[in-house]
């Protein structure tokens, strides 16, 4: 996401899963994260702040990583910065939360522990370093649905502590504990199921879960050279799939704005 001053708000999408948003119009999140924040920037008698945005969408729509979720982030960081800070932190993580239940740790944009519906963020540190490679069927699947098809109950706090020191000891960890989302996700949409058992087989992968509500998945792996290396093999061997490959974020991306970009 960039943004530059404007004297009205507008946004211009594009990238290689522009089209995945098309049909939203301004009606995306990026834009209702612009409204909301202007809405409450505004000043008595002033006419409401604007800003010249640009998306550069390379997730695709609703695929259980945070796509649109992490453009409200992004734009809501990016029009703080030019606005000059019309909110303190709190009030727009408060914000945030009516964007959606994981806007607020996207917005955080660092590894972090959830709670509640998404109100509660609390810095997850010493994330080790560690690869990852996602992949996404070209199928969508929206959440609610996965949450209407889910039957049984939600598993118990899953937080650790001691931070494991290496991917490997996160990946132990995390085999302990599951995605309660992904039984009711395979009912709706099967083809979740071999997908997971590719990115298992990738050379060194650590471990393999279904992402969010679906349809992503995903596969650690000890650092980014091997999961840049099995990505590269998985964009070869399943050419119709979605790929990306790269390490986990253990801090939060610089934010820039009127000639650089925002990244939520």
């Amino acid at each position: 996401m960039s943004a530059a001053p404007a004297e009205t708000l507008s946004l211009a999408v594009g990238g290689p899963e522009a089209g995945t948003i098309a049909a939203l119009g301004e009606n995306n999140l990026a834009m209702r994260a612009a409204r909301l924040l202007a809405g409450e920037a505004r000043r008595p008698g002033a006419a409401p702040p604007g800003a010249a945005l640009y998306l550069d969408k390379r997730l695709p729509a609703a695929s259980g990583i945070g796509g649109g979720s992490s453009d409200a982030a992004a734009t809501l960081r990016a029009l703080d910065r030019i606005w000059d800070h019309p909110l303190d932190p709190a009030a727009l993580a408060t914000l945030a939360l009516k964007l959606g239940a994981d806007t607020p740790a996207c917005l955080a944009a660092r590894p972090v522990w959830i709670g509640g519906i998404g109100e509660r963020v609390e810095a997850a540190a010493g994330v080790p370093p560690a690869g990852i490679v996602l992949a996404n069927p070209r199928r969508s699947l929206a959440t609610p649905d996965v949450f209407a098809a889910r039957r049984a109950a939600f598993s118990a706090d899953g937080r650790f502590d001691p931070m494991p020191r290496d991917a490997a000891a996160l990946a132990a960890i995390l085999g302990e504990r599951r995605n309660d989302l992904t039984e009711a996700a395979l009912s709706l949409l099967p083809d979740i199921a071999p997908m997971l058992e590719r990115l298992a087989r990738l050379p060194g992968a650590l471990l393999a879960r279904m992402s969010g509500s679906g349809a992503t998945c995903f596969a650690l792996f000890g650092d980014r050279a091997a999961a840049l290396a099995a990505g590269a093999e998985l964009a070869r061997t399943e050419p119709l799939w979605w790929t990306e490959a790269g390490a986990l974020m253990n801090a939060p991306p610089p934010v820039e704005t009127a000639t650089g970009r925002a990244d939520g």
